[in-house]
Parts: C-alpha cells; sequence; structure tokens
C-alpha cells in the first residue's frame, strides 16, 4: 500500500511546535529580565542600608565609656532597620529630626540605658518598649503621643519619665506601679483632670510635674507620696488643698501659681521642710503685704509669694478668724 502524506497536517504541527518554542522563548527571556531587575534592586537596597549605616556610625560618640547615638536637626522621619547592626549603643539622643516612630525592633538594644527622642512628632510608643529592662530614663516630652501603653510597665530599670507637652495624655496605666525605681515624672502640659491613682502608687516618687493640666483638686490621700520632695501644680485649677498635703514631710517645693485657691491653709505651717512656696497669680481672699527689705537686703532675695509670704497670710488669716469670733460672742 502507499503511504499518504497530509502536507496540511505536517504544517500544522509545525506552526504549532514552533509557536510553543516561541512562547517558552520569551518566557526565558522575561524571566531572566526579571531576575535582573530583581539582582539591581537588592544590590541597590545593600548600597542604600551600607551607606545609612555608615551615616549612623558617624553619629555614635563614646562619652566617658557610653556609646550615644546623637542626631539633632536633620529629616531622620523613621530610622533604618540596619541601625540594630549597633545594638551596643546605650542611649539615644535624637531631637528635631521630625522622627514620626519609635522602630518596633527597639528591643534589640539590651544594652539602652536613655532613650531622648525628644521634640518630635511621634504618636505612639510601641507595646516592645516594655522589654528594655536596662532603661532608665525615657524622655519623650514636645510630640504628639495621646495614649501610654501598659507594656511600659516592663521598664523595671525606669527612673526617670518625661512626657511633657504631648497636650493630649489624660491618662495612666495602673501597670506602671511596677515602677518601682522612678523617682522623676513630667506630666506637664497634657490633659490630666486629676492626679492618677498609680502615681501616688510609686513607692520612689520624688519629683512631680503636673503643671498646665485640668486639675480641679488634689487627692485626699495625697500623703501617699511620703518621698516626694519636689511637685509643680502651676497653671492648674486647684481651689483648696487637702489637709493631708501637711503630711508629706520630705516636701520642700510647692508651686501653685495660676491656681483658683482662695486662702492659704494654715495646715502648711507643718511642713517643716518646705523652703520654695509660690501662691503667685490666685484669687487670695487676703492682702498682705510683706514688710519693707531690711538693710543689705535685695528685694530679688526673696519671692513676693513665697514662703514668708504664706506664714505672714496664715498669721493674718488666723488673726481675722479670731477676730470675727470675738466679734460674733459680743
Amino acid at each position: 500500500m502507499t503511504a499518504v502524506v497530509c502536507l496540511g497536517s505536517i504544517s500544522g504541527i509545525r506552526a504549532l511546535w514552533e509557536g510553543r518554542i516561541q512562547r517558552h522563548q520569551e518566557e526565558l527571556k522575561a524571566e531572566r529580565e526579571k531576575r535582573g531587575k530583581l539582582s539591581v534592586g537588592e544590590i541597590s537596597n545593600v548600597w542604600e542600608n551600607r551607606i545609612q549605616l555608615s551615616k549612623l556610625r558617624e553619629k555614635v560618640f563614646n562619652e566617658e565609656g557610653r556609646l550615644i547615638l546623637r542626631i539633632e536637626k536633620e529629616e531622620w522621619k523613621t530610622l533604618p532597620a540596619c541601625l540594630v547592626k549597633l545594638k551596643h549603643l546605650q542611649e539615644w539622643q535624637i531631637h528635631r529630626t521630625g522622627l514620626t516612630v519609635i522602630p518596633t525592633f527597639i528591643p534589640n538594644f539590651t544594652n539602652l540605658l536613655v532613650l531622648d527622642l525628644s521634640r518630635n512628632a511621634i504618636t505612639k510608643i510601641p507595646r516592645e518598649i516594655g522589654r528594655l529592662k536596662k532603661l532608665r530614663e525615657l524622655l519623650l516630652s514636645y510630640n504628639r503621643i495621646s495614649e501610654v501603653p501598659a507594656d511600659l510597665g516592663g521598664c523595671e530599670s525606669l527612673e526617670k519619665l518625661d512626657l511633657a507637652v504631648n497636650r493630649d495624655i489624660s491618662e495612666l496605666p495602673a501597670q506602671l506601679s511596677s515602677l518601682t525605681h522612678l523617682f522623676q515624672l513630667d506630666l506637664n502640659m497634657n490633659q490630666f483632670e486629676s492626679i492618677p491613682s498609680v502615681v501616688l502608687d510609686l513607692p520612689s516618687l520624688e519629683w512631680l510635674d503636673m503643671g498646665s493640666n485640668k486639675l480641679q483638686k488634689l487627692p485626699s490621700d495625697i500623703d501617699k507620696m511620703q518621698r516626694l520632695h519636689t511637685i509643680w501644680l502651676q497653671r492648674n485649677e486647684i481651689s483648696e488643698l487637702p489637709d493631708s498635703i501637711s503630711c508629706l514631710r520630705n516636701l520642700n517645693t510647692l508651686v501653685l501659681t495660676s491656681n483658683r485657691l482662695k486662702r492659704i491653709p494654715h495646715c502648711l505651717q507643718g511642713l517643716g521642710n518646705l523652703r520654695f512656696v509660690n501662691f503667685r497669680d490666685n484669687p487670695l481672699e487676703l492682702q498682705v503685704t510683706l514688710p519693707p527689705c531690711q538693710e543689705g537686703e535685695e528685694e530679688g532675695e526673696r519671692e513676693l509669694f513665697g514662703l514668708e509670704f504664706m506664714h505672714l497670710y496664715i498669721q493674718e488669716s488666723i488673726g481675722c478668724s479670731i477676730k470675727e469670733n470675738t466679734d460674733c460672742i459680743q
């Protein structure tokens, strides 16, 4: 039998096969181009990281044996991941850089003692910060933080916490009571309507600034802060002081300027260690004038609304009360 060759079928098969080969070659070419682009990108990222790391290393200083990263007035809205290469840093001083976030890789810096990120644009404290067990100072004033995470209570070595001029912080988590070494707390210029109960429970607290908030009164158990020696309460709405304040035996500085006090309570005479007090710009009921300066005494050496003024005011207040009682009896 003679074989019959179907030329149409052979041509179709050849076209199909050539099409497949062409598509395969195009796919191989596209894959090579893709890999080439990835390689270029990876190389670019590597070099960028090296450049950033080199720039960061130039900002590391060894001062008295402490490694400090210091960046001032430069634009660093975020900190690059390559910073973890410098994990032996003990202190960050990053100011006026426009920094918006504290990196979540912060726990890698296990030797960090001071984290000073004041005067930036940070809006949030990451939960990871609570893993910095050696951190002694956390300085975040002049930022945009509105909430303090409970995890901050994990910074068991913290001695100084500065959250001043964030403007929107109104409360603190109870977990901060575990900060048993905290002796200085600055909450100035925020939105607190009362002194948080957790503040009263801080066993080592010695210095507290709650000026420029919305405090209307002080807690009746303020005497729980037995180690407190300085309290700033200027520019609030406080109208009276609790008698328990006289039990703060270590108190030596009490600032109450620009409040709504109408009188100075007699109990303040019991504060034997009090050295500086200021009642300026309060609507006090009595008009009290200090006696003229003695010879050789500078006028500027005594504060018009200071300790001498306080004692004189209380004496005149007691005198007025006695006179009123006498008039009533007559």
